[in-house]
């Protein structure tokens, strides 16, 4: 087995092994070339592969997350490797390629994911289990009915309301979400390339609620064929109460539908109990389990 850095010309074998070993997590190729060829800015973002035969049978990826003001903060992002590969050293040379370069960037503090079953792989590695996220799927046949905003509510779509305006509703509805690291330093450089961007994001889909002028609540979407990811979905807190996150999270749902999206999904730390609220509602069921882990850097 042998570690590289990723070329664009993974993006196919890479996509491929994320669908064996995560299903339920959407990045198309576009999307997946795209980053491999044209790195977020300011992240120091890379990314490796391990090949086994000629294949593609091992992904890693580290950058900084410039999201946060926490000095430092790095992130393992996705390390997996194909059942039938593993036992064979891969993920332990991801591991170290993405440490090293976490170290060589000036990381103190580094936060990965692991499903249950890779805990024990992560502790060897140092890392500690800090939150639980949970990964939902939610059938879109038939699509959901479309709702009928409340008086004084005005939905758009991101289409409409354009990359400015939506990027500060979507930086101050996310300072709160819970995590390992507050989200407080969304800069538009690196929303606009997250986001606005990004090749999977369906600006005709993805649901903003405007009242009195102001934006108040959103859904994004980001779809690779007939399925789809709750990019994120947020209210501002001013506005929180009165169901505007289910009423954007349905309308971009039934939206998707129309335009040919089979089944969505979606992820929630264990602690979000409004949001998990809003997805039972809306018919969202368990798929999966990961946990974000974390270690400090000498």
């Amino acid at each position: 087995m042998r570690v590289r850095t990723a070329v664009p010309d993974d993006a196919a074998e890479v996509v491929a092994l994320r669908a064996v070993v995560h299903p339920y997590l959407v990045r198309g190729v576009e999307s997946t070339r795209h980053l491999i060829a044209h790195p977020p800015p300011g992240e120091d973002w890379a990314g490796w592969v391990a090949e086994a035969d000629g294949r593609v049978v091992g992904w890693a990826s580290a950058y900084r997350n410039n999201q946060t003001s926490e000095p430092g903060f790095g992130e393992i992002s996705l390390l997996h490797v194909h059942p039938e590969h593993r036992g064979r050293g891969g993920g332990t040379a991801l591991f170290a390629a993405a440490l090293a370069h976490l170290r060589a960037i000036g990381a103190r503090r580094v936060r990965t994911s692991a499903r249950p079953e890779a805990l024990p792989f992560a502790r060897r590695h140092g890392f500690t289990p800090s939150r639980e996220t949970r990964y939902s799927a939610l059938d879109l046949r038939p699509a959901p009915p479309l709702p009928q905003p409340p008086s004084g509510v005005r939905l758009l779509s991101a289409a409409e309301v354009g990359p400015r305006r939506l990027h500060r509703l979507d930086a101050e509805a996310s300072r709160d979400v819970p995590g390992d690291a507050p989200v407080d330093a969304m800069s538009y450089d690196s929303w606009q390339y997250e986001v606005w961007q990004n090749p999977g994001l369906d600006r005709e889909a993805s649901v903003v609620a405007e009242v009195g002028g102001t934006l108040v609540a959103l859904s994004l979407v980001k779809r690779d064929g007939d399925r789809m990811w709750s990019e994120f979905t947020g209210t501002l807190p001013t506005h929180r109460g009165q169901g505007l996150a289910a009423l954007v999270k349905r309308v971009a749902l039934h939206r998707a539908a129309s335009r040919g999206v089979h089944t969505a999904y979606t992820s929630n730390d264990e602690t979000n109990a409004p949001m998990l609220a809003v997805n039972a509602r809306l018919g969202y069921r368990p798929v999966a389990s990961q946990w974000s882990c974390l270690r400090t850097l000498p």
